[in-house]
């Protein structure tokens, strides 16, 4: 039997381990579904959860962050922080390491660069305060080191049986599909005003980069998450009554507080027209 996965086999920022509960309980309610395209596919959560909760239906990971390639390194990554646990053994859980065990990590971080690639945002999570992430060595020598190590290997066993992953841009996926009436589109894009290296390096994803996903919503099933922050429902009320718009009509709206760490949160939200 497969495992039933809740949240993502490797850390990823954003990931939606917080909403599956609502999700499936959204997907129990899909009816005349054949297809499932997850446009903005990230860790890969939504596309599992939903090959798991309609088996029969097809399900697109559009995985443009390359997740599968951090899954296919998992033995590499168990091995490094296998041989980083004895050395922060003796400091308690969630306090700093000392800087002379952080320059050893870091020389084993080193050496195993030049046997394979490292994993830093899998490191991040047993070494970095929570909320932080390293992805590569300069970031991650520059960040002070927690002992937040995890206690077992990763287990990334069958997480994309199944699926059909694609490393695509959202918008020609979302046009090789748009025809299917059957098709549900999982649209998980980042949120406004926040880094997002893969679609756009060194800048953020912007309003009008929203809008565009907004205009993937008429006429099609899909559920939508968003962030309270980005004030796009309020937005949308103002197009549709300056422009005598439709956008979200009809469409059911859930929120839920997310946590990042111990001190910062923010209010997620989930709407779906299917």
């Amino acid at each position: 039997m497969n495992k039933r996965f809740s949240s993502s086999p490797l850390p990823f920022r954003g990931s939606k381990r917080y909403y599956i509960k609502r999700f499936r309980e959204v997907l129990a309610q899909a009816d005349d579904i054949d297809t499932v395209v997850d446009l903005f596919g990230g860790s890969g959560l939504l596309s599992r959860v939903a090959k798991n909760m309609l088996p029969n239906c097809r399900v697109i990971y559009n995985d443009f962050d390359h997740y599968d390639q951090r899954l296919a390194n998992v033995a590499n990554t168990n091995a490094l922080l296998r041989s980083i646990a004895p050395l922060v053994a003796t400091v308690p859980d969630n306090k700093k390491i000392p800087a002379e065990t952080k320059k050893t990590i870091l020389e084993l971080c080193a050496k195993a660069e030049k046997e394979h690639v490292v994993d830093y945002i899998t490191l991040s999570g047993s070494l970095l305060f929570s909320g932080n992430w390293a992805q590569s060595y300069e970031q991650l020598s520059k960040q002070t080191m927690y002992n937040r190590m995890v206690k077992t290997d990763y287990d990334v066993t069958n997480y994309l049986q199944g699926l059909e992953v694609t490393h695509c841009d959202y918008r020609e996926l979302f046009e090789a599909h748009k025809e299917n009436k059957k098709a549900l589109f999982l649209l998980d894009p980042p949120y406004l005003q926040t880094e997002h290296s893969a679609y756009k390096a060194d800048t953020y994803w912007q309003l009008k980069d929203y809008l565009d996903v907004l205009t993937l919503l008429n006429g099609t099933k899909y559920v939508l998450f968003t962030s309270g922050k980005s004030q796009i429902i309020e937005l949308c009320d103002w197009i549709n009554k300056q422009f005598n718009a439709t956008l979200l009509n009809g469409a059911q709206k859930y929120e839920q507080n997310s946590r990042i760490n111990d001190f910062a949160a923010y209010k997620d939200i989930m709407i779906t027209k299917l």
